[in-house]
């Protein structure tokens, strides 16, 4: 089991849903001298902050970072996409143009979490759930095998 520590704290990746940019400019209440960049979502929608860069913490770990958003979703987190259209008569009236919606179930409770996005949701489809247009990190790479070669086999 591979973890993240953040601080004091140990957090299992498989606890961990994606990663987005942390802005304490818009946290107004927040009382912290420490540079938070980065914002961990955990599966039950609980989050952790994090010092480092987002493009760090998702190489180091093997998610898909995907640029259009500047998001990095954990690959293996099973998402689900929906289109998503803001209801005229409703209560939520969102101030961005949103296009889809990204769903995630929490497997201890099994309430379903989302994230709104502005990509078209074949876009999100393709990059979060297929890993389309992704590079594989590093850590990746190198815990992969190398092919090996195979001698001819006589015939």
């Amino acid at each position: 089991m591979t973890t993240i520590t953040i601080g004091k704290r140990l957090i299992p990746l498989e606890h961990i849903a994606l990663l987005e940019p942390f802005d304490p400019s818009q946290q107004q209440r927040m009382q912290s001298e420490r540079p938070f960049q980065t914002r961990l979502v955990l599966v039950n929608r609980d989050s952790v902050l994090s010092e480092d860069a987002l493009a760090t913490l998702a190489e180091q770990n093997g998610f898909r970072i995907f640029a259009d958003e500047n998001i990095a979703t954990n690959p293996a987190i099973l998402f689900s996409v929906e289109g998503f259209e803001a209801e005229k008569s409703g209560d939520f009236q969102p101030t961005k143009p949103y296009r889809s919606r990204l769903l995630w179930r929490d497997p201890i409770t099994g309430k379903a979490h989302s994230k709104l996005l502005l990509a078209a949701p074949e876009d999100v489809l393709a990059t979060v759930v297929r890993g389309e247009g992704t590079v594989p990190s590093t850590r990746t790479l190198s815990r992969s095998r190398k092919p090996r070669r195979r001698s001819p086999s006589p015939l």
